[in-house]
């Protein structure tokens, strides 16, 4: 009993911070609603269009705003209020949430709809994503900072589970009471449009102040000397070319669920929505691996092997044509992803200072939010050669020859 209560405390040691169990509820209801959103709105494209292209396309113009602004969003997130930047993204986003919800309702929504409200959500996300990431290590103290990574990584994976089944569930109660999908489609994005005002509440309610750093140079000058630290600090390079290359490659597998419960299995929206819910349930448990974990000798050594490990399970779901064994493996890849994700993660925030944490952390998430997009447009534009099941298992190929790559050549990475 003992034991295990010492390892519940360590695994929770986050939430001994007011400040963070507050951000982390909030956050997670949003998330919840997030992933409803990001399900449906894929089942949507997939059923106007009928195309792996578009599905990658709207990914792509959610995260080109990041990979435009991200970098002027983290020199924000050292210049001014953490929280006012968060409560301005959030409002925006729950916007975008409601047109959708409205256009929906009145019966005349179209792709480019769906490809303009994705681009917006992205503008918000450019800014309000350094200043998210950057205000977590401000809850909790350093020795707890990996732990709080971990967990934080763990209620945007409890949402990915809680997500896809409420959007499954919709569509099944919905079919009862005499409704079709494209009704069900548009409760979740009404849903995820008032889930925003909970981390808003969330926000609001925070004790801690960021006192932003007094500067007199100009934006442009603060921006290059968040580059020229990166640029000098060889591992934080390396970990942000390991981040960029997982998702590349790693994130489309996700990005064509639809098509594989559609093409594969020859079902419906009820199985991609469990087959996400099992990626989610597998990221859950990963993360919780992590938290219990929390700093430990030679993380990145380990990052790289489970690294490989992920790639290999990718290629196995590409190959799986049995539904109960791409559940399983899932599952694994979602649990693999996650270890990778946090650890990584925690190696950049660690090294990162204080006064340069939203400038580190913003170049960080060009990287690891820009692989996505990027990924699941290449990838999307080679499943129309190709096969999607063949484009994601060339794809954990080379996610296991990067992986390889950084155990023999290093760069600082193998020694974190």
């Amino acid at each position: 009993m003992l034991l295990g209560s010492k390892t519940l405390t360590r695994m929770f040691a986050a939430f001994t911070y007011r400040d963070f169990r507050v951000q982390w509820f909030g956050a997670c209801t949003s998330s919840i609603g997030t992933w409803m959103q990001i399900v449906a709105q894929n089942w949507l494209v997939l059923s106007l269009t009928d195309s792996a292209l578009f599905l990658g396309l709207d990914v792509f113009l959610q995260q080109l705003p990041i990979m435009l602004f991200t970098l002027i969003g983290g020199v924000l997130a050292d210049r001014r209020d953490r929280r006012r930047t968060l409560l301005t993204s959030q409002y925006i986003q729950m916007g975008t949430s409601g047109a959708l919800a409205a256009l929906m309702y009145f019966g005349v929504v179209e792709v480019w709809h769906i490809l303009v409200l994705s681009f917006v959500t992205g503008l918000a996300q450019a800014f309000g994503g350094p200043a998210y990431q950057s205000l977590i290590p401000s809850l909790v103290d350093k020795k707890d900072l990996p732990n709080a990574v971990a967990l934080n990584s763990i209620q945007f994976n409890v949402a990915r589970v809680i997500g896809p089944l409420l959007f499954g569930a919709s569509i099944t109660v919905f079919a009862w009471w005499g409704y079709d999908e494209p009704q069900a489609m548009n409760a979740c994005f009404l849903l995820n449009s008032m889930s925003f005002l909970v981390v808003i509440y969330a926000l609001v309610s925070l004790h801690v102040k960021h006192i932003p750093q007094t500067s007199t140079g100009s934006m442009r000058d603060e921006l290059q000397g968040g580059l020229s630290y990166v640029r000098h600090h060889g591992n934080l390079v390396a970990l942000i070319v390991l981040a960029a290359a997982t998702t590349f490659l790693g994130f489309s597998v996700l990005t064509f669920l639809p098509l594989f419960a559609q093409r594969v299995f020859h079902e419906g929206a009820g199985t991609y929505s469990h087959l996400m819910a099992f990626s989610g349930a597998g990221s859950v448990v990963g993360a919780l691996v992590v938290a219990w974990l929390g700093q430990f000798k030679r993380m990145g050594w380990t990052a790289l092997v489970v690294q490989a490990v992920y790639g290999v399970l990718i290629a196995a779901f590409a190959a799986s044509r049995v539904l109960w064994l791409s559940d399983l493996l899932l599952f694994l890849t979602g649990a693999a992803l996650m270890v990778v994700f946090s650890t990584v993660t925690s190696l950049v925030q660690l090294t990162a200072p204080n006064e340069m944490r939203g400038r580190v952390m913003s170049i960080y998430m060009l990287a690891f939010r820009g692989g996505m997009p990027l990924g699941s447009l290449a990838s999307g534009y080679l499943a129309t050669f190709i096969s999607a099941p063949l484009v994601i298992g060339l794809n954990g190929a080379l996610l296991v020859v990067v992986a390889l790559y950084f155990m023999v050549r290093s760069h600082g990475v193998r020694e974190i």
